[in-house]
């Protein structure tokens, strides 16, 4: 995780993480990456995106894999595909899950500047 503060209280964390701006919640919002990804780009944590398809870790969806449908900057949660509950209705509505719960497995190949970047740090470790 990102440290937000130099403070650890645990009051000013929370402030700060209540408070945080648009790219802040970015990086907060981070997962880590498979052993094959690590291996590949020298990282061990990415920004989880749209189309990145991630394996749950914990919870009751735990070992399901599935593409992420949307990342909740606003509540810091992510929507997977098949991570689904139903309602008292019968709907089925997507599942929230933190992205501390889940591991990348696949990252989305549409945008080029994200491997352009991820080339480029890999040069310089």
């Amino acid at each position: 995780m990102v440290a937000l503060t130099k403070s650890k209280q645990p009051r000013k964390q929370r402030k700060a993480l209540f408070n945080a701006p648009l790219h802040r919640r970015r990086q907060i919002m981070s997962a880590m990456l498979s052993k094959e990804l690590k291996e590949k780009y020298k990282r061990n944590a990415l920004p989880v995106r749209k189309g990145d398809v991630v394996r749950i870790m914990r919870g009751d969806f735990k070992n399901m894999e599935g593409k992420v449908l949307k990342v909740d900057y606003k509540s810091y949660r992510i929507h997977v595909e098949g991570a689904f509950i139903k309602r008292q209705d019968g709907k089925e509505v997507p599942y929230p899950i933190h992205p501390s719960n889940v591991m990348i497995v696949k990252l989305d190949e549409s945008d080029e500047r994200r491997f352009k970047f991820l080339e480029k740090k890999k040069d310089e470790v």
